[in-house]
């Protein structure tokens, strides 16, 4: 790797860093770098795997805030993140590499509907939950478990956009702020990169040295993503989900 293309790969850690923090997507810039420096498609995904978890771990720190009172359910999350990570790494050392092509841009689009009509769709349910005298499930109920656990799988296989499956299917589900629900994503997010990644060091092969750099990347990425994060109103920050979604199904079509 050339110091220019060093330069590019850093620079893509930072800028998914960034990203995944306050969304998610981040994969949609390391990886198309990646494959341009001349890393093959699957060496690619396990080394920015591998080098996003850091990102993912300072996102969460930053958020540590809104993580407050979310300890029970983000063991219970956390749990199925990481069953559904693990299936999702072998996946992709089992099934052609356009297993995922097709469905993935039908996900993010619904995800996407889900993100727009939540507020609505939030109401709509808590005032049906009102009538019949009934309470939110504090754990987002048996639905939540199902989806979170399909989306961590996808998570583990590639990644793109898996923050905007995640922050649908909670703000959807969940009765809390966006923000909070943010922090509990970059938390599930750094489990599932996690264990794929381990997963992916005992089967796949690696290249360190993107690996070092976009973890050193996705480092300061993450800490610019919680400052910048945090201070969005939910409306902006809504905006800016479907924004890195209309733009992540237009890559994965045009791929």
């Amino acid at each position: 790797m050339s110091p220019a293309e060093a330069l590019a790969v850093l620079a893509a850690g930072v800028g998914a860093g960034t990203i995944n923090t306050i969304v998610g997507s981040g994969t949609l810039l390391t990886f198309p770098v990646l494959l341009a420096v001349g890393l093959p498609p699957v060496t690619a995904n396990v080394s920015n795997a591998l080098g996003l978890v850091p990102g993912s771990l300072t996102g969460a720190i930053g958020y540590r805030r809104e993580l407050a009172g979310q300890r029970d359910r983000l063991i219970r999350l956390g749990t199925v993140g990481l069953l559904g990570g693990a299936t999702g790494a072998v996946l992709l050392v089992t099934l052609p590499s356009q297993a995922f092509h097709a469905i993935v841009p039908v996900l993010i689009a619904a995800a996407l509907v889900l993100v727009v009509l939540q507020p609505r769709l939030a109401r709509a349910v808590q005032a049906r939950r009102e009538r019949r005298g009934t309470t939110a499930p504090a754990h987002g109920g048996p639905l939540l478990v199902a989806g979170m656990f399909l989306a961590s799988v996808y998570g583990g296989y590639f990644g793109a956009a898996q923050g905007v499956l995640y922050l649908s299917l909670m703000g959807l589900l969940l009765d809390e702020t966006l923000q909070r629900v943010n922090g509990l994503k970059n938390v599930l997010a750094a489990l599932v990169n996690g264990i794929a990644a381990l997963f992916f060091i005992v089967v796949a092969h690696m290249d360190w040295a993107a690996v070092a750099l976009i973890a050193v990347g996705a480092t300061i990425g993450g800490l610019i993503g919680a400052r910048v994060g945090r201070r969005l109103p939910p409306a902006a920050l809504r905006g800016l989900i479907v924004v890195v979604g209309v733009a992540a199904i237009v890559q994965l079509i045009l791929k």
